[in-house]
């Protein structure tokens, strides 16, 4: 499985997206609202590890920063050659892109392997609304999230999600790993 360090977003915004997945599902299409496990929420993923080890979680938690965190969703974003993965953008600012990279930075080793992704100039920051869609599945949710309005979100937390154990908690500055908010989550 892997491990993501990933912002998630305030209530409006979180809503806002949600309702979007509803608006996919009510037209029968693949949606991230189909999966119902208590982890599975709008959120920016920052960077991905398949292992976080005690010292980068250290050094994570000294590099969070105090939240909130203005984040603009702008336009679709469709990733892949089919099937295809249908996302919000996350439009770049400074802000946004130097705390990203220091995420990163903070996993050292952990994070390499994903650096086509993850590393400086490559990542592409998103909110997934979809996987698995077909061309013509594209198409169709393209037209039932019409229009789509930029969300003028802010980030509200730090969320660790360990996809081995399936736990989240939430990354607070200088706080030991995983002594801040803790859940076992279902499936």
């Amino acid at each position: 499985m892997v491990q993501s360090v990933e912002l998630l977003l305030d209530p409006a915004s979180e809503a806002a997206v949600r309702a979007e997945w509803d608006r996919l599902l009510d037209a029968s299409l693949p949606s991230l609202g189909r999966h119902t496990g208590p982890g599975n929420r709008p959120h920016v993923t920052l960077a991905v590890a398949k292992v976080i080890a005690p010292p980068q979680e250290s050094a994570l938690s000294g590099v969070a920063q105090p939240m909130p965190l203005p984040v603009l969703l702008g336009a679709p974003l469709v990733f892949g050659a089919g099937p295809f993965v249908l996302a919000r953008s996350v439009v770049p600012s400074v802000d946004l892109l130097t705390f990203q990279a220091r995420v990163v930075t903070s996993l050292g080793d952990a994070a390499r392997p994903f650096a086509h992704q993850q590393g400086p100039g490559r990542w592409t920051g998103h909110v997934t609304l979809a996987r698995k869609l077909s061309a013509s599945d594209l198409m169709l949710a393209l037209g039932v999230l019409r229009p789509l309005p930029v969300i003028e979100a802010t980030a509200v937390s730090l969320r660790r999600w360990d996809g081995d154990a399936r736990i989240e908690w939430t990354v607070r500055p200088g706080a030991p790993s995983q002594e801040a908010t803790q859940a076992r989550l279902g499936n």
